[in-house]
């Protein structure tokens, strides 16, 4: 007889499965270790005190301008590697192996055109992590491509017994403003723009919020030289708003009631206001196989706050090993947990509100 939590954990993905998902949708195997190289000569190369975040965004955005100027209905391949040895071969060079910020834009230059530092720090003209020679390029852009690559599959949310489920929140992180926050997340095509050096959301579909599709791209082994790249995908299936109260509550309360009985703490301290909700609903191949996350807003004492909270059922033994022995830290710093900005993404979109590091 197979039990419900047996049956969760075999559409996760197996070893090769996992192994499939390593670097992005936009990138070839045979590109995979020219790319990861690329992005770590940008930024983990360099020593901790001379790194900046926004190189690798920078970095990550020359790639997929490159990938989607040239031909966006194929993937980067090794043949795409002399056209960046070209640009940044001698920028390395003369680093021993590394790319500061300002070698980064003269190779940019020299690979795209001298229109895109200009582009890339234009909010008109750049969007889902790529650079537009021009607002009615961006206006142009056409998802299909990108989703077409990612081969997205099914919705994988928990199914174990509930006392088989692994609940976890992390640490709130302060926001300048709740308006400046939802003003933020809910234009999906900004996601990449808040980027830690852990990892990234790049959206796949048109349109807000509710039904968007991310790839998820994350870094393991980033205390090393040459850390890996791997990715998953989520959907949002769920979002609530104060635009009905009713559904509001009712999330809130049965994510409270989750949360308790697994000896979590309250998502909303008392005295807090939740505002908005949503879920993001695991894909198959996911690299924390089934299970959704949450990210919550609440204001409390006239300050506002973004935390995430988890709900995952029971790994494969491949997916348990590779969390334990890489994943559970980044994920938690990703989340916010540690207070280092360059690793957590709510801490990136908090100073990108003008916020502080706290």
């Amino acid at each position: 007889m197979t039990t419900t939590s047996e049956t969760s954990t075999a559409t996760q993905p197996g070893p090769l499965g996992f192994a499939r998902m390593a670097g992005s949708s936009i990138a070839g195997r045979d590109a995979a270790p020219w790319v990861t190289d690329f992005l770590n000569a940008a930024y983990f190369r360099r020593d901790p005190q001379e790194r900046n975040v926004d190189d690798l965004r920078f970095a990550f955005s020359v790639l997929t301008t490159y990938w989607y100027r040239k031909d966006p209905s194929r993937r980067l391949r090794v043949t795409d590697l002399p056209a960046f040895h070209k640009a940044f071969g001698a920028e390395r060079f003369a680093g021993n192996g590394r790319l500061t910020r300002e070698a980064l834009e003269r190779g940019a230059v020299t690979l795209l055109g001298d229109w895109f530092p200009a582009a890339y720090a234009d909010p008109a003209r750049k969007g889902w992590g790529i650079a537009f020679e021009t607002p009615e390029d961006k206006a142009a852009y056409n998802h299909d491509y990108r989703l077409k690559l990612a081969k997205v599959g099914e919705l994988t949310a928990e199914s174990a017994p509930l006392d088989q489920q692994v609940w976890h929140t992390y640490d709130p992180v302060e926001v300048p403003s709740a308006e400046g926050l939802i003003a933020a997340i809910t234009q999906p095509e900004t996601w990449p723009e808040y980027a830690s050096a852990l990892g990234r959301f790049t959206p796949l579909r048109p349109g807000g919020l509710l039904d968007q599709t991310f790839e998820i791209e994350v870094a393991a082994g980033t205390d090393k030289a040459l850390p890996v790249w791997t990715r998953g995908y989520v959907t949002i299936t769920t979002l609530v708003t104060p635009d009905d109260p009713k559904a509001l509550r009712n999330w809130f309360e049965a994510l409270e009631v989750g949360m308790k009985e697994h000896g979590e703490p309250s998502i909303v301290p008392e005295g807090g206001e939740p505002l908005v909700g949503f879920d993001l609903t695991t894909h198959a191949g996911h690299f924390m196989g089934s299970g959704h996350n949450r990210l919550v807003l609440y204001t409390l004492d006239g300050k506002a706050y973004v935390r995430a909270a988890g709900t995952w059922d029971p790994m494969s033994w491949h997916l348990n090993k590779a969390y334990e022995s890489q994943g559970k830290e980044a994920q938690h710093a990703f989340w916010g947990v540690g207070n280092d900005p360059e690793v957590s993404m709510l801490h990136q979109i908090a100073i990108a509100l003008g916020g502080t590091t706290k």
